[in-house]
């Protein structure tokens, strides 16, 4: 064998490497034995004891993997994995592994050998290795394992490997990455790698993982990707990135397309205003590259995932109000009318902002405002109907124009009369200097291109959808066919040229311009009554519509005598036989004679069987690889189904079930005039509903202005309760103070309190006082007395030595009486003057602390001044409650009407109530200490009074003046 004659040369430490593994990928004649030397290698990863030789031998597998795919891939497999699980220490190990399974498994390196095996050949093989790598799931949790290592050498491998994996059987390896712990969570740390390699890889590997799988996107997406991936965008340049913002938005499509968890929280978490910058395209348009052109392309596929008529109606309205808030469809708008955009791109702006306005009444009011920068100023929807209906143009951006124009008008019954309102002859500018929408419409429905015709019809059918009154207005529309003759309606020049047919020379499908034709005038005829007459009016319309269903034509045909059919039919089943030659039954024996009721339904069943007419009604955007395929539109498609079975009843019923038909229309009618008539009713009460809302608003916001009011007078009340209290707790430092220079009172409370006793004990002293000059005055009077007896005895010499002895000890005892007298008083003197020292003292004092306070001879006046300003503030507490009290009745009167507020207002009265009341009961209390002093005080004068003191203050000074005369005149008598 070759393998044996290798030559192998020993190494220090008894490894042996193989010389010539460098050159094996160049030596030829290594084909027939690369199995066996694949094999050794293989039993050297295998059985090598040191990890040097265990690496040479698998970095030599990992060059040999990309010619010997098969090879290394079938023997090798099983050791490798086993290297994963046992030699995770050693990264660089671990990294040629990896490399190794990725070149077995993927697909992405057979372009070499794309000559000897075919492509399904390849396919097979990587698949086949796939199955045989997942088929122990614990491989790809230790995959998934060796994914979270931050050595690149690992990391990137593992990716990439695990990419492979997920490209070759996605469904298997997605359910196993599902179902292992923190498996995807895992892989989401890779778009935080700041190696932008493994990064980008990343993103590849999310968007593998997930496709076609909605719990796997939902876990994505939960897991912070939107914000990661958005970041990811701006900071490679919006649509001027490279490929890795191609490959973001493709992954954030595969999260938000047929998911609506996902698509909710997108619009949730505010990442619709994050897509506006990625439209904001410089007026220098010229020189768009490949790449800015894919991702723009990209990013409007994005938009309109999130406004597809498939979506939930509800996710995708509130989409829609978030692009218009944000003014994403403003930019949208900006890119339509710009100059210098791609083809391929302006018809996928087109097609973008149709699904953004569709069924959105405030986005297609906002388009129908937006006018293109032309002179003068043009409405973007004539614009953009010039495109359509100009033959020049690209096909596919017709479609789209068209498809704008069906969404413009899609619940937009607005749109619709102002459409129409440019058919008709008082809205027709007659100086003609400006194009308008509806001569756009007739232009294109006359011209001589099949195409214009049908895309003209369609359009105009759209603008009558659903909407009887604007049917009934289109029937004014009068056209100037040709100068001398006099002008035809719309309705009957649409049936001339129908029933011309072949005989006018068009470019494309002739049928094409016919199927339109029906279409409109299918659409404009169904629920309308008066159109139907005026159809029937015309003698010659009911025998080219039998003609044409009667006759056996051709494949391409078949279609048109369906249509006609269906008109035929519709002008039966909304017919209100007030044409006596086409009422009803007299249409059903026509039909019974010329055609056959089988041939008839026949006929008519050929549209719903026809392959165009099943490809329309999948979707509403009308995509068609050709012209000749443009037959139906999606709408139509509706209302053939709803008719075609009401139709194929009608034509077998007889006369008899007819009436009874009508008269269960007219209860029908009844029953809807009804319903309008209470829906007009509903819509007043909305209305009422709504203003009282708005005064219920208004009344909320005059009660919180109330409120607030309120609030600032209870903290008026309490500042003024504080500064109370702030004057009471002053009163009593100051009395603290007094006591503290004193030294002889404890003051404790009121000062008020301390005054009066003090003006208590002073009276006490004077009333003492009083009491002994009053005895000493009597003593002083029977003194006089005696001395004038006793000058009379003294000029008499006859009185008798008895009476002499009887006087001098009477005398006697008196003058010691009198000295007693004058010893108390003397006592009682020296006290007083002592209280009137310390009284002064405090007076002086309180002067000092508190201008209040008056001189030590106004004590009196000190406490009435300080009951004056007392009651002052009580008066004006009172006044304050009175205010609150009167803005309180004026909150009660104003909130009324409003229920809800009437708890919170007593609550904030009897809260206002109660404060007040604690006010007047600290105000009692303090009236209540100066009314007993007040009481005290006049209790003690009443007692002066009795004792025939006079009350006054200038007692003291006039009872000492008096007691030194006295003593004087005792003395003069003494001598």
């Amino acid at each position: 064998m070759i393998a044996s004659q290798i030559p192998v040369t020993p190494l220090q430490g008894g490894r042996i490497c193989p010389l010539p593994i460098l050159c094996l990928q160049e030596d030829s004649s290594f084909g027939s034995g690369s199995l066996s030397w694949i094999q050794k290698l293989c039993d050297r990863v295998a059985s090598s004891t040191l990890l040097d030789d265990r690496r040479d031998a698998v970095r030599a597998l990992k060059s040999l993997s990309k010619k010997y795919r098969l090879e290394v891939g079938i023997q090798a497999m099983e050791h490798l994995i086993h290297v994963l699980q046992t030699d995770r220490s050693d990264s660089e190990i671990i990294g040629y592994a990896l490399d190794t399974l990725y070149n077995v498994i993927s697909n992405d390196l057979e372009e070499e050998e794309q000559e000897e095996n075919s492509t399904k050949q390849v396919d097979d093989l990587g698949s086949q290795f796939t199955e045989i790598f997942i088929k122990q799931q614990e491989n790809v949790t230790l995959l998934l394992t060796l994914v979270e290592e931050f050595d690149f050498h690992v990391r990137w491998p593992g990716v990439k490997l695990l990419t492979s994996l997920l490209k070759q059987q996605g469904p298997q390896v997605q359910q196993i990455i599902l179902v292992s712990p923190m498996g995807v969570s895992r892989l989401m740390d890779l778009l935080a790698d700041s190696r932008e390699v493994i990064r980008n890889d990343g993103v590849l590997l999310l968007q593998q993982l997930t496709k076609s799988n909605a719990a796997i996107q939902k876990i994505v997406a939960f897991e912070n990707a939107f914000e990661r991936l958005l970041d990811i965008i701006t900071e490679e340049g919006n649509s001027d990135g490279g490929i890795v913002v191609e490959d973001c938005l493709l992954l954030l499509q595969n999260l938000l397309k047929n998911n609506n968890s996902n698509q909710n929280f997108f619009k949730e978490g505010s990442y619709i205003q994050r897509m506006k910058p990625w439209f904001e395209v410089g007026d220098d348009n010229c020189g768009w590259s490949a790449q800015k052109v894919t991702n723009l392309h990209l990013m409007l596929q994005l938009v309109r995932v999130l406004v597809s008529p498939t979506n939930p109606p509800g996710a995708t309205s509130s989409c829609q109000k978030a692009m218009f808030h944000c003014g994403l469809l403003q930019q949208l708008c900006t890119i339509l009318m710009a100059t210098g955009v791609p083809a391929d791109i302006l018809t996928e702006t087109i097609n973008t902002v149709s699904e953004v306005i569709r069924g959105c009444q405030t986005n297609q009011d906002y388009f129908a405002s937006v006018n293109a920068p032309s002179n003068p100023p043009r409405p973007a929807i004539v614009v953009l109907l010039m495109s359509m209906v100009n033959e020049r143009q690209p096909f596919v951006l017709r479609c789209a124009v068209l498809y704008c124009f069906q969404c413009f008008l899609y619940k937009n019954q607005k749109g619709q009369g102002e459409i129409v309102s440019t058919l008709l002859p008082s809205t027709i500018d007659a100086t003609g200097n400006s194009v308008s929408a509806g001569q756009l419409l007739c232009g294109g429905l006359f011209s001589t291109d099949s195409l214009s015709n049908w895309c003209a019809a369609v359009a105009l059918a759209h603008a009558l959808q659903e909407n009887a009154t604007l049917k009934e207005q289109l029937l004014r529309v009068q056209l100037a066919t040709s100068i001398g003759n006099p002008p035809v309606s719309l309705l009957q020049q649409c049936t001339n040229i129908l029933s011309q047919g072949d005989k006018i020379d068009r470019r494309g499908s002739k049928v094409q311009t016919r199927v339109g034709l029906l279409m409109l005038l299918c659409t404009w005829l169904s629920n309308c009554s008066i159109a139907v007459t005026h159809f029937l009016h015309n003698p010659a319309n009911v025998p080219f519509l039998t003609g044409q269903i009667a006759e056996n034509l051709g494949e391409e045909e078949q279609l048109v005598q369906g249509l006609c059919a269906l008109l035929l039919g519709i002008s039966i089943y909304y017919n209100d036989n007030s044409l006596e030659n086409y009422r009803k039954e007299k249409l059903k024996q026509l039909i019974e004679k010329r055609i056959g009721r089988e041939n008839f339904i026949e006929k008519l069943g050929f549209i719903s069987k026809h392959e165009l007419y099943s490809r329309a009604a999948q979707k509403p955007q009308p995509s068609f690889s050709s012209p000749d395929h443009m037959m139906f539109d999606h709408e139509f498609t509706k209302l053939v189904k709803e008719l075609e079975g009401v139709i194929s009843k009608a034509i077998y019923k007889s006369s008899e079930e007819d009436k009874k038909e009508e008269e269960v229309k007219k209860t029908l009618e009844q029953h809807d005039n009804i319903v309008t008539h209470y829906k007009k009713v509903i819509r007043e009460q909305d209305q009422e509903l709504e203003e009282l809302k708005q005064r219920v608003n208004t009344l909320t916001s005059q009660n919180e202005q109330l409120q607030a009011t309120v609030t600032q007078q209870v903290s008026q009340i309490q500042q003024h309760k504080d500064q109370y209290n702030l004057l009471k707790v002053q009163l009593g430092k100051d009395t603290q103070h007094h006591n503290s220079h004193g030294d002889t009172l404890q003051m404790n409370g009121i000062q008020t309190e301390e005054v009066s006793k003090l003006k208590e004990e002073l009276e006490e002293w004077k009333n003492k006082h009083e009491l002994l000059q009053g005895q000493l005055k009597e003593k002083d009077s029977v003194i006089e007395k005696l001395n004038s007896s006793q000058l009379e005895m003294g000029t008499t010499e006859q009185s008798s030595q008895t009476s002499k002895f009887g006087g001098l000890e009477h005398n006697n005892e008196l003058q010691k009486e009198l000295e007693m007298l004058r010893s108390q008083i003397q006592l009682q003197s020296a006290e007083i003057s002592k209280l009137q020292m310390e009284n002064q003292k405090l007076q002086v004092m309180n002067t000092a602390a508190d201008p209040m306070l008056g001189d030590s001879g106004a004590t009196a006046a000190t406490s009435s001044e300080l009951e004056g300003r007392l009651e002052q503030e009580i008066k004006e507490l009172k006044s304050e409650v009175k205010a609150l009290s009167e803005e309180k009745e004026s909150l009660k009167q104003q909130l009324d009407s409003s229920s809800s507020t009437v708890a919170i207002l007593q609550d904030e009265k009897s809260k206002l109530q109660r404060e007040v009341a604690e006010s007047k009961k600290e105000q009692d209390d303090l009236l209540v200490l100066l009314a007993d002093q007040d009481q005290k005080i006049s209790a003690l004068k009443i007692k002066l009074k009795d004792l025939g003191v006079p009350v006054e203050d200038e007692d003291d000074t006039e009872s000492g003046d008096q007691g030194d005369e006295d003593e004087d005149g005792d003395e003069e008598e003494q001598d």
